[in-house]
């Protein structure tokens, strides 16, 4: 029972960036483990490579709606960055050496929401004094 009371209290206290960031890094971390694995490792390699095409799909998919809160041309790049990601997975599956480029964007994503989550903290803490 308190691990399903833990996981509640979880949902509850993560905001939306930090779900995001937890996704990207799960996924990216199986993409780091495929890309360590023997080279006879292709399911695992093909897995990780298709579950990270599927979480970037849902981001552009999120991005296309209209009520999504981000800026347009931060809505466009993620779209684009998505096709790209989707057209250099099939490029990863056949040569694992370009992996890194997936692992890379992923840890670029990541640093964006570890930034926006510090700015969000500080601006809490900066409302919490002047109150």
């Amino acid at each position: 029972m308190s691990l399903i009371a833990y996981q509640q209290a979880s949902k509850r206290a993560e905001t939306p960036s930090s779900t995001e960031y937890r996704l990207f890094a799960q996924v990216t971390r199986a993409l780091m483990d495929a890309q360590a694995g023997s080279s006879d490792s292709f399911s695992e390699i093909a897995e990780a490579v298709d579950w990270n095409r599927r979480v970037w799909g849902a981001m552009a998919v999120d991005c296309a709606q209209a009520e999504n809160g981000l800026p347009e041309s931060l809505r466009a790049g993620i779209i684009s960055l998505s096709m790209f990601i989707s057209r250099h997975s099939t490029i990863v599956v056949r040569d694992i050496e370009e992996m890194d480029i997936l692992i890379d964007l992923n840890k670029t994503i990541m640093q964006g929401l570890a930034d926006q989550q510090r700015m969000l903290a500080s601006r809490t803490v900066a409302e919490a004094k002047s109150a």
